[in-house]
């Protein structure tokens, strides 16, 4: 599943865009100086039901902001993404 995939998913799953969880994340604290990833894993699994990939790739983003690694860019695999910046404001708005 490519890293774009998992953040879609995680809006189907939860109703929120990316954006949105990003900023519920910030409000709780998730994202201060030496937080871990382990809270936004127990915090999705016990809200949003959510498992540990989606809650890593969201942690990812919480992080470190919404641009990933080119390794997977423009590759046919399963974890090929097409840009190396990630769309945080939902499929809905999502440039084709």
């Amino acid at each position: 599943m490519s890293f774009q995939a998992y953040l879609d998913t995680i809006e189907d799953k939860t109703g929120l865009t990316p954006r949105q969880l990003v900023e519920i994340a910030h409000e709780k604290g998730l994202d201060a100086p030496g937080a871990k990833a382990a809270g936004v894993v127990t915090w999705l699994a016990e809200d949003y039901g959510l498992g540990r990939g989606h809650a890593m790739a969201l942690w990812h983003v919480i992080s470190k902001g919404p641009t990933i690694s080119t390794k997977h860019v423009g590759t046919d695999g399963v974890h090929g993404d097409q840009t190396d910046t990630l769309w945080l404001d939902g499929k809905a708005t999502k440039p084709s």
